[in-house]
């Protein structure tokens, strides 16, 4: 089984009101991503995929979370965060932990994966899916020290 890994960054904020501590108010976190996908054999380039397909599939969900205060929609401080205008990511009666949120992009991405589609970049190349490829897991480090992995 070949595997690829393929790195993101992104700075979010979140507030976890089911929490008992301080990660009870809003903090922020210097996010890295993790994307594992594996397949049987290469493709006619010797490779799984390109990483730039991978790139171009969670570009739009990490745009979502970069710079944005993720948040339950059930938090009370919500309409707070509404009425300063601020980059809001909502889940729905969940806290946004690392845990919720490597499995919302493992979510997106294995959509991706099963549409199967060509993806274009901005400068008009084109990148294709091989068959066989599969996704194996989306880990996001919260800190240095702490990372959440889902699996599916």
């Amino acid at each position: 089984m070949y595997q690829v890994c393929k790195t993101f960054e992104f700075e979010s904020a979140h507030l976890l009101s089911k929490s008992r501590d301080r990660c009870r108010d809003p903090h922020g976190h210097s996010r890295r991503v993790e994307v594992v996908l594996a397949a049987e054999k290469l493709d006619r380039n010797d490779m799984v995929c390109n990483f730039r397909w991978i790139k171009l599939a969670l570009a739009d969900i990490l745009s979502r979370l970069d710079h944005a205060i993720c948040i339950n929609d059930s938090d009370p401080r919500l309409e707070d965060f509404k009425r300063m205008q601020a980059k809001l990511e909502l889940f729905k009666a969940q806290d946004p932990t690392s845990e919720v949120i490597a499995r919302l992009i493992f979510d997106h991405l294995q959509d991706k994966l099963a549409q199967a589609t060509e993806l274009t970049s901005e400068d008009g190349n084109t990148y294709s899916l091989p068959a066989g490829v599969h996704l194996k897991s989306v880990r996001l480090w919260e800190t240095s020290t702490s990372w959440a992995q889902y699996s599916g």
